[in-house]
């Protein structure tokens, strides 16, 4: 081989191997190593744990969503709806975190926050139609119509009827029309199941509704008559729903005679509904006349309004699915008394906020 030749050879290996280091230079230069994401230090960490961290952030109340797009909230929060009237029944509005105490157990618990902004509603509209609500159903319906032309944007509502047997006429909806035709079809027949009613509709409530409030708005005129299910079991399916329950009772006069066994059938009912709904943190209604419910179906709109979410972390911290009773009180301003209305209490839910098998549905369907 010639010195030329080998001089060629030489001179393209060198070549070769410069245009190749230029090709790494660059590429380091394009992507350079990443230095290691610094640790935590235990003060950082520490922090983060402490469930002080958590409380700091109750009023921001950080939510999320779940995949079917209900809110699920810290289970370690309680979150109590308390309405505040005067003795005259007008709401109170301008009440501050200072003027509200709490008692779990008779153990009185640090608010963390308390709050009157509106939220969105999830209720359901439970209609009696039983043959004895005949003349009283148009009235109703047009009430009901009024409470639907009263929802906000993000309410969402529902239909329901009960005559011996509950049923789902409208299923959950923001759709004012699909509502309002929902109910103009109802019609009257039949016995009356007001138990059975509570019990299905409240744990729909609970079960699809996507907003944290839950409420019925239950119109019957109380002649509990075919319901397979005792009071007991629908003051369980409260407590476990977490729903508050409106009921407008239609109590006819003549009902109200004394029985020479005890109480009248009359007084029975009012009884039986007003129970439910101070259970339940809601409110019962005894119209004297059908003319009254518009303006009770108003005053309904405006009570699930103007209601205040009081926040606190319990200091019971056990997941045991035990019933923890709720007293909440408001100090009275000068010679106003003042009166506060929520749920009786709830249950110590799990770390992914269900309820212990001890404490869950039973024979309700699921």
């Amino acid at each position: 081989m010639s010195n030329q030749t080998i001089f060629r050879v030489f001179s393209s290996a060198l070549i070769i191997a410069l245009l190749s280091l230029s090709a790494i230079h660059v590429a380091g230069a394009q992507d350079p190593p990443r230095p290691p994401e610094p640790k935590p230090t235990p003060q950082q960490k520490d922090a983060r744990d402490k469930k002080g961290d958590r409380r700091q952030s109750a009023q921001a109340d950080e939510q999320v969503l779940d995949k079917e797009g209900r809110i699920v909230i810290d289970t370690d929060l309680v979150q109590l709806d308390v309405t505040v009237i005067e003795q005259n029944n007008m709401p109170v509005m301008n009440l501050k975190k200072e003027d509200f105490s709490v008692y779990e157990d008779k153990v009185k618990q640090t608010i963390e926050n308390v709050n009157r902004e509106e939220v969105p509603v999830s209720f359901g509209m439970v209609i009696d139609t039983s043959g004895s609500m005949r003349s009283k159903l148009q009235t109703v319906s047009d009430a009901s119509v009024s409470l639907v032309k009263q929802m906000r944007l993000d309410d969402e509502a529902f239909v329901a009827s009960f005559k011996a047997e509950p049923e789902l006429v409208q299923d959950f909806t923001a759709d004012r029309r699909e509502l309002e035709d929902a109910i103009s079809e109802l019609y009257t027949s039949g016995g009356t199941a007001l138990l059975d009613a509570i019990i299905a509709t409240a744990d729909y409530a609970q079960e699809k509704g996507k907003r944290r409030r839950k409420a019925l708005v239950v119109i019957t005129d109380g002649l509990e008559k075919n319901s397979s299910v005792k009071e007991k079991e629908v003051m369980e399916a409260i407590k476990e729903d977490e729903v508050q329950v409106y009921l407008v009772g239609f109590i006819d006069e003549d009902m109200d005679e004394k029985s020479l066994f005890g109480k009248s059938p009359g007084k029975k009912a009012k009884d039986l509904l007003s129970r439910i709904a101070d259970d339940s943190g809601g409110r019962a209604y005894f119209p004297k006349d059908i003319s009254e419910i518009p303006a009770i179906a108003a005053q309904i709109a405006k009570d699930l309004r103007t209601q205040y979410v009081v926040s606190y972390y319990p200091s019971n911290e056990n997941r045991d699915g035990t019933f923890r009773t709720v007293q909440v009180s408001v100090n009275s301003q000068g010679s106003r008394k003042l009166i506060a209305r929520t749920r009786r209490g709830y249950y110590a839910r799990n770390e992914k906020g269900q309820l212990p098998a001890a404490a869950q549905k039973k024979g309700r369907g699921n």
